[in-house]
C-alpha cells in the first residue's frame, strides 16, 4: 500500500478528520481522529508511560482502532485512531 502525508493544522484537543480520496475513479472516504492523552489523567501517574497509555485507551470507543501513536511530550501523547469501517478499506487496499 502506498502512503501520502497530508499536513493538518495544529489545533488543541480532539481532531475529527475525514479524508475523501479518488483513486483511479474510485471514491473512498476515510475517517480518522487525533486525541491528546495527558499524562496527568493517568490513574497511576508513577507507572510506566506505556501502562498509562494502555489504561487510558481501555476506555475508548470500540468503533475506533489505534492507528498511530505519536511522539510523546512531557505533557501528553498524541494518538491517531481510524474508524473501523475505514480500517476495512485500508486492509483491502493492502491485500
Amino acid at each position: 500500500m502506498s502512503h501520502i502525508a497530508i499536513p493538518i493544522p495544529n489545533l488543541q484537543g480532539k481532531q475529527d478528520i475525514e479524508v475523501q480520496v479518488t483513486i483511479n475513479g474510485l471514491k473512498q472516504q476515510l475517517h480518522y481522529r487525533v486525541e491528546l492523552f495527558y499524562w496527568e489523567n493517568c490513574s497511576n501517574p508513577t507507572a510506566h508511560r506505556a501502562d498509562c497509555i494502555s489504561e487510558m485507551l481501555s476506555h475508548q470507543d470500540p468503533d475506533w482502532t489505534v492507528y498511530y501513536i505519536g511522539a510523546p511530550t512531557d505533557e501528553f501523547v498524541p494518538i491517531t485512531f481510524v474508524k473501523n469501517e475505514s480500517r476495512s478499506l485500508i486492509k483491502q487496499a493492502m491485500a
